[in-house]
């Protein structure tokens, strides 16, 4: 019996990886070529992309009839409009329907002539600015969406307004005081061990910034520093609402990366890999450009700075799904697969990506750790809330007056970020809810917000931090409207995997869509998801439905139990 790690069992891995997965192998960047221009079906072209890999017609079939980027059709200028929470809240949807009129086709189609393809998708990470778009690789975004895609005026997208209100932050340096960037892993490579690096993390109580909230050094730690072990960094932030990795991405990939390289080193594993959604194309090309400069410089290769340490690095475009932001989806999404949740145990820091222990930790968790490791994981500790220490970039969706992306100490209380840091709503616009931690994160009242922004306070009020996303809803959106949109991204993103996300998130747009309290079956539709589900994605949905229907009051009758 061959061993799980045997150098034969490698070899082989790695000989498949060639051929199919990542980051070894092309199968989904092939399928991703010849895909573009075409509005031919994954079924006539899939297989010869197989064939040329050495691979069964099923391998390219299953990826290209999943993913987003794959499965919608592609005329020669391809549109995509984000249908997503915060663009949804800035006009209560009816963007899609503008965008539809101006460009004369609809959604998910290709135009008669093939010329114009249209795809929805979530999110495109301009919640601040919103509703957005990108045409082709250009984004076009505010109110005057539609007049640019067809060309009435320019295309409009600026930057993330960004403000640290820490007094010293740890993640936003470089963009608020110009601190430069490889301050410390030169010298921990070539001074520095590996038990320190891991020291300091542990003393620092540093969470994941992903949503999960795990414990970043026991992760490392339950890596065992094994051979082949691999380091990803999760860039596939799909929450709407949430826009800080791809500010970290385009304005700060050296920090990531530096985090990443201090990763790598307490891990003792010899690759990382970046993986970045495709909904942010500026995102990957400042990250493939800072990793050729870090090679140049030093920080990558066979010999990092002259030492015995060898680390490469690279970046990985991923294709178009919110769940394969799972770690165990987004394994198998670099393996070539389908971007589904897959059981455990095993768990990715034994049998990850290709078997190697992997360890997966988010871009915001990674571009936390240059600063720890520079000031000391104590002095991080002092920050923040008991149990969930330091800072948190908290993003702001369009509705408020000052949107943008604002680092915070955790335990800041919610109602200081939205009237304070947000400045209220714009255009004295009336709050009548606020969407925390992602499109299954959770729904408070405008009288409810008087809570410490940490995941045991956030759950206690129905809600959850996620990537820390505050998405406004004013008073010109309808709760049911609000409703229907949380089944829709339910019932769109469910990865179908397990049958109760599967069936259940179809049922409850049904349910929803049908204008009617939903009674007794919404109770046991909502057991069977939050019990049977095989991800959190699944178990989450029933929670989020709750809240919103307890911040709209008996507007939602019949959702709230």
């Amino acid at each position: 019996m061959i061993q799980v790690g045997s150098a034969d069992r490698f070899d082989a891995f790695r000989a498949l990886a060639d051929r199919r997965g990542r980051p070894g192998g092309r199968l989904i960047e092939s399928l991703a070529e010849a895909r573009a221009g075409t509005a031919d079906s994954p079924g006539t072209w899939a297989p010869a992309v197989a064939t040329g890999l050495g691979l069964p017609a099923a391998a390219a079939l299953g990826p290209a009839g999943y993913y987003a980027d794959l499965a919608a059709p592609h005329g020669r200028r391809h549109v995509r409009v984000c249908a997503a929470t915060a663009c949804f809240a800035a006009q209560a949807g009816r963007h899609l329907a503008e965008v539809e009129h101006e460009l004369g086709v609809t959604t998910d189609t290709v135009s008669p002539d093939g010329e114009t393809s249209l795809q929805t998708v979530r999110c495109l990470g301009y919640c601040y600015t919103g509703p957005a778009a990108l045409d082709g690789d250009t984004p076009c975004t505010g109110p005057t969406l539609a007049g640019q895609l067809a060309g009435h005026e320019p295309p409009r997208a600026p930057g993330i307004p960004a403000a640290d209100a820490t007094g010293d932050p740890v993640l936003l340096g470089g963009v608020v005081a110009g601190e430069p960037p490889w301050q410390v892993w030169p010298r921990t490579a070539t001074t520095g061990a590996p038990d320190e690096v891991q020291r300091q993390v542990a003393a620092s109580g540093l969470r994941g910034r992903g949503g999960a909230g795990f414990r970043v050094a026991a992760k490392w730690e339950a890596a065992g520093r094994a051979p082949g072990t691999v380091v990803v960094a999760n860039g596939d932030e799909g929450d709407p609402g949430s826009y800080a990795d791809r500010l970290l991405m385009e304005a700060e990939p050296e920090r990531v990366l530096e985090g990443l390289a201090l990763a790598c080193f307490a891990c003792g594993a010899r690759r990382g890999v970046v993986l970045v959604r495709s909904e942010y194309p500026r995102a990957l090309a400042r990250m493939r450009e800072a990793v050729g400069q870090g090679y140049a410089d030093g920080h990558f290769g066979p010999s990092v700075h002259g030492t015995g340490i060898a680390l490469d690095v690279e970046v990985v475009e991923g294709a178009g799904s919110y769940v394969a932001g799972e770690e165990t989806a987004l394994i198998a999404s670099l393996e070539g697969d389908r971007g589904c949740a897959r059981p455990r145990p095993p768990y990715p820091t034994q049998r990850g990506l290709w078997d190697a222990p992997t360890v997966v930790n988010n871009v915001e968790t990674l571009a936390s750790v240059p600063w720890i490791i520079a000031r000391g994981g104590e002095a991080y500790a002092r920050r923040g809330a008991r149990g969930e220490t330091g800072t948190k970039l908290v993003c702001l969706s369009e509705r408020f007056a000052r949107p943008g992306a604002y680092e915070v100490e955790l335990g800041t209380p919610l109602l200081r970020i939205v009237t304070e840091l947000g400045g209220g709503l714009k255009d004295g616009s009336e709050l009548t809810a606020v969407q925390v931690g992602g499109p299954l994160g959770g729904f408070l009242g405008p009288d409810a917000l008087d809570v410490p922004l940490t995941t045991a306070d956030l759950a206690a009020r129905g809600a959850a931090l996620g990537h820390a996303g505050l998405v406004a809803f004013d008073q010109h959106v309808a709760p049911e409207e609000v409703l229907r949109h949380i089944w829709q991204f339910a019932a769109a993103e469910s990865c179908g995997a397990c049958s109760p996300c599967r069936v259940g998130s179809r049922r409850g747009l049904e349910l929803a869509s049908a204008g009617a309290p939903p009674g007794p079956e919404w109770g046991r539709l909502a057991h069977v998801l939050a019990e049977a589900s095989l991800c959190a994605f699944g178990r989450r949905i029933p929670p989020a439905v709750h809240s919103l229907a307890r911040a709209y009051g008996d507007r939602l009758a019949g959702w709230e139990s």
